[in-house]
């Protein structure tokens, strides 16, 4: 079993198969064992053609494809779902997020001794992106922030680690791969924030756009209060009926 599962989702981006993927293999050699899911999501280049092409040569390569494109939190979870290591990282497809922050994901994961450490969200520093998209960036981050508390000023960095299990038993939405520290400390999990890079889109250009972002922002965010409101406020530990 792999020690740590990589999943990107990507659409259409065909033209960064090959740098993203030669970036996590570098990153990835100070681990034990690992796997690669690239999760195409309904692209119409040759995104699932350009990943087929390395397979063959790289036995950690794994491909899941989406008939029709459900957007990024529908392929983390079915990478997640399909994944075999227990600990999960994520980054996007574009290549703006570096995967040499990687270990910085998976390293305070793999040396918890608690059991406590749920997620290890990355912040970006230094962003790359249009003066248009920062800006609303920063005016998404400061509403969400005043209204669910998570302790985080960057939600929407691909750069992720967490504990299979745990992610799997937050109640899935679209969208909810932008609201993960408040999901895992709505379920009681510890969540660690690290600082990593940024750097210009590598090729192509980007799926979606600031208005749509912001569109579905406000309905999440309402929907996501509603849910930290109405967490469940105890664990159940069993009783084997042994005196000690």
């Amino acid at each position: 079993m792999p020690a740590v599962s990589i999943v990107i989702p990507m659409k259409n981006e065909a033209e960064n198969v090959a740098f993203l993927l030669d970036e996590i293999a570098l990153a990835c050699t100070a681990l034990d064992s690992h796997e690669v899911i690239v999760v195409d999501d309904g692209s119409t280049d040759d995104t699932a053609g350009r990943v087929r092409d390395r397979m063959a040569a790289d036995p950690a390569l794994r491909l899941l494809r989406h008939a029709t494109s459900a957007g990024q939190s529908a392929a983390v979870h079915s990478g997640v779902l399909t994944a075999r290591a227990p600990i999960i990282c994520t980054l996007d497809g574009d290549g703006q997020n570096p995967p040499a922050d990687l270990p910085k994901l998976w390293g305070p994961l793999l040396a918890d001794r608690t059991g406590k450490l749920g997620l290890v969200a990355g912040q970006r520093v230094g962003r790359q992106d249009t003066a248009s998209k920062r800006w609303a960036s920063r005016l998404a981050n400061a509403l969400r922030a005043r209204i669910l508390r998570d302790g985080t000023r960057d939600t929407g960095c691909g750069l992720k680690g967490f504990r299979r299990d745990a992610f799997l038993a937050l109640p899935y939405f679209d969208h909810m791969h932008r609201y993960l520290p408040a999901l895992f400390r709505r379920d009681g999990w510890e969540v660690a924030l690290v600082d990593v890079s940024h750097r210009e889109r590598h090729a192509g250009r980007s799926n979606y756009n600031n208005l749509q972002r912001a569109l579905v922002g406000l309905h999440d965010l309402v929907g996501v209060a509603w849910l930290i409101k109405r967490r469940k406020k105890a664990r159940a530990s069993e009783d084997t009926g042994n005196v000690v």
